[in-house]
């Protein structure tokens, strides 16, 4: 299965594993499941921690250089993705979510979020 992680995910796996949910470990750690993150994530830490937000004190460089160098694919954004967020119903007005719901949808990928609120969406996304 292809998992897309949401920014949440990501730095969780990346810096605070013992975060993760037993949900989360058990699809990250199932060998017949390939994990992705998002150039939309990137840009939302590369925004928030420029902003000094205090959940997103992270390197972006380094995020994406340490998620590559353990077996994580880049998934980049396309126009199509963009254009995906237009039917998507307002349940969330995060705008970097919305991106990943359409990207998981568009891909047939399965979007891994901590965000009860995301995973109201009639997509492919499961709380975790």
């Amino acid at each position: 299965m292809i998992l897309l992680l949401d920014t949440q995910l990501l730095l969780w796996a990346a810096s605070e594993p013992h975060r993760l949910s037993p949900a989360a470990q058990d699809k990250l750690l199932d060998p017949d499941n390939t994990p992705w993150f998002s150039a939309a994530s990137i840009w939302e830490v590369t925004i928030k921690a420029g902003l000094g937000h205090s959940d997103f004190r992270v390197d972006p460089f380094l995020l994406r250089r340490g998620l590559i160098d353990n077996g994580y694919q880049e998934l980049p954004i396309t126009s199509r993705h963009a254009l995906g967020v237009h039917h998507l119903p307002s349940i969330h007005r995060d705008p970097f979510d919305r991106l990943l719901l359409a990207q998981a949808e568009s891909e047939g990928m399965l979007l891994l979020t901590t965000d009860a609120t995301v995973a109201r969406y009639p997509a492919p996304v499961l709380l975790v």
